[in-house]
């Protein structure tokens, strides 16, 4: 089975709108450790959608990539901790 990522979107900056090019991703509220529980959202038909616990509106930018958003740095990368084993 092929595994896929799903990219992780995050609202440090507390705005009401983020754009993303991607209809299926999670949501994080805030980088951790102040994020809610991941919350994965699908918009299915829509161009919008709306976290449930964070009230952040999603809205669909076919424009842009699945590692992009507007504004710029809502896009969650995860990276390991210094000293971690290498994965």
């Amino acid at each position: 089975m092929a595994q896929t990522l799903v990219p992780h979107f995050v609202n440090d900056i507390g705005v009401n709108r983020i754009k993303v090019g991607v209809k299926e991703f999670q949501c994080m509220g805030a980088a951790p450790p102040q994020d809610h529980p991941h919350v994965y959202l699908d918009m299915g038909h829509n161009d919008e959608v709306i976290c449930p616990y964070c009230s952040t509106l999603y809205v669909y930018d076919a424009a842009l990539a699945a590692t992009e958003s507007e504004p710029d740095g809502c896009v969650y990368v995860a990276t390991a901790p210094a000293g971690a084993p290498a994965a």
